[in-house]
Order: C-alpha cells, then structure tokens, then sequence
C-alpha cells in the first residue's frame, strides 16, 4: 500500500493537471486507496481514485469523449501512480439538473 504522502502528492498532481486541462467550475478527488489494500493493483502503488468534475470542456461531447480529456490530461500518472479511476464527468447544465452521468470505474494500465 503507497504511503500517505505518496498518496497526496499522487492526488495532487492529478487534481492539478485536471485544473490545467479542463478548467473545472468543481472538482472533487477522493482517493480510495485505502479500500482496496490487498488489490494487486494496490500492491504495485497505483491508486484507486474517484473524481467528480464540472466542465464546459464536456458540452457536446460523448461520454468516451469527456473520458479521453481525463485520460489524456494524466496519461502518464495512469502508468504507474493510478490503478483505477472512477469518474463522474458533466457538463455545468447537467450538474444543476436531473441528468448526471453515473460514476463508472475504469481500470488503469
């Protein structure tokens, strides 16, 4: 299991490139690492970490879309520091309204 710091830096880092990338009204990361010790992914140091982001980057776009700006905004985190992602992407329209996407889990490499 990765240390605390390494954990906070990781979730750091993500949080920042996220910010650059899509510039955010909100985002929210919390990191579930910590309840998936024993995961295989989790005894090699990736994290497991959920995310929550409000764009206008994601208006018009699919949901694979709006997966692949995350993805590409942390690529590199993705192949060693971050196992699994969880990610809620919606536009501001859809996060004041009925419609959200559900949080799906996607596997890192």
């Amino acid at each position: 299991m990765p240390d605390r710091n390494a954990s906070t830096t990781v979730l750091e880092r993500i949080r920042s490139r996220l910010a650059d990338a899509l510039a955010p009204s909100r985002l929210d990361i919390a990191d579930e690492s910590a309840a998936h010790a024993g995961h295989p992914g989790a005894r090699t140091g990736g994290g497991h970490y959920r995310v929550y982001l409000v764009s206008e980057r994601f208006v018009g776009l699919t949901r694979v879309a709006r997966h692949r700006l995350v993805y590409h905004a942390l690529q590199d985190l993705m192949q060693r520091d971050v196992h699994a992602l969880a990610l809620s992407l919606v536009t501001p329209a859809e996060a004041g309204g009925n419609h959200s996407e559900s949080t799906t889990g996607i596997q890192g490499q």
